[in-house]
């Protein structure tokens, strides 16, 4: 069962890239500083996600005026999040995580690795802000094939 609106975000550490950067996501380096929005994706190069995540591209500096650091996690590896912007959906200018090793970890966590059916291993669709204090005011989790709508997310930013 995914975690829900008031308890604690686990922390959690990732190898993560920024376009070809790469570099360390750690959610309690933002504690006290910054919103976090953790958006769980399935998988690189799959059509919804390849919208998803440059939706968020696109909203980038609204995250920003609303005091909030975006982070998408999958459980692909780090090599895949950089060719996948490479090919197919330019370069990010956020963290994209790798929940790769040990696999599925961080989704574990958060109660969205699926973990038995026809994709079992990679984690559902599904977002969470966290606040400065490291609560959780907000989780979703989505149909894998619907993408979310980030004006939810703002809403509740809009709050905080």
């Amino acid at each position: 069962m995914p975690i829900q609106v008031g308890d604690t975000a686990p922390d959690f550490s990732l190898p993560a890239v920024k376009g070809e950067e790469k570099l360390t996501f750690k959610l309690s380096d933002y504690r006290g500083k910054q919103n976090v929005v953790i958006a769980f994706y399935p998988m690189d190069w799959t059509p919804v996600c390849s919208t998803q995540i440059p939706t968020y591209q696109s909203n980038l500096d609204k995250f920003s005026g609303l005091n909030a650091q975006i982070v998408a996690i999958s459980t692909d590896s780090v090599p895949s999040h950089i060719a996948w912007q490479q090919k197919s959906i330019g370069t990010v200018s956020f963290p994209i995580a790798s929940d790769f090793f040990p696999h599925g970890e961080v989704a574990k966590k958060y109660g969205v690795l699926m973990e038995g059916g026809p994709i079992a291993g990679v984690n559902n669709r599904a977002v969470f802000v966290v606040d400065k204090q490291g609560k959780i005011a907000f989780a979703k989790v989505y149909e894998i094939l619907h993408q979310p709508d980030p004006a939810e997310v703002f809403a509740v930013l809009q709050t905080l």
